[in-house]
């Protein structure tokens, strides 16, 4: 066999530094979009339920704007994914889940509403601000996705993009655009 010349050995060096570089940014820039929001799918009977928590949502600027009696809202757009390794990724189904809050000023009083795909899920009245900050930035176990469209032994992912509105940059939405977050599981029948 004969010896690898250097330049050849340099350029292979070259290139397997840049493939590092290339496959260590993306995983590190989602640990740092991940680390304020928190997926957790679960399938139980024919549903994948979903429930996920937006740990730094509730900012003092976002509660101000809505104690000045400013609508605001969460929107969660919910993605159900088939992992397809060295592949496109298949979307199996999507949800748009609003959590919405509106403070009245002379009955100090907070109206909330939770919309999932457009319909109306609940409305409520309440005048404690742990039970809107709760409302706003946790969602448990919500029904999103059927099973039927799964197959066996393979591994999906759900992923969540997470805004707010109104949005006014970093003022009300301590991510700027928003912020998402994705977590795989295997569905075993």
């Amino acid at each position: 066999m004969a010896p690898v010349p250097a330049r050849v050995r340099r350029a292979t060096v070259l290139w397997t530094v840049l493939l590092a570089v290339t496959l260590a940014v993306p995983a590190t820039a989602h640990a740092q979009a991940t680390e304020g929001l928190k997926v957790i799918p679960l399938v139980r009977d024919d549903q994948v339920l979903v429930s996920f928590e937006l740990a730094d949502g509730f900012t003092s600027d976002l509660r101000a704007a809505i104690k000045s009696g400013l609508p605001t809202t969460f929107i969660y757009s919910v993605e159900l994914r088939l992992d397809v390794p060295f592949g496109v990724d298949r979307l199996i189904g999507t949800s748009t889940v609003t959590s919405g809050v509106e403070y009245d000023n002379l009955k100090r009083r907070y109206t909330l509403s939770r919309m999932i795909d457009g319909r109306t899920q609940e409305t409520t009245s309440v005048d404690d601000e742990a039970v809107v900050r709760q409302w706003l930035t946790s969602l448990s176990r919500l029904p999103l996705f059927r099973t039927s469209r799964l197959e066996e032994n393979r591994d999906y992912y759900v992923r969540v993009y997470a805004t707010a509105r109104p949005s006014n940059g970093s003022i009300f939405w301590p991510f700027g655009s928003g912020t998402s977050a994705q977590t795989k599981f295997t569905f075993i029948k």
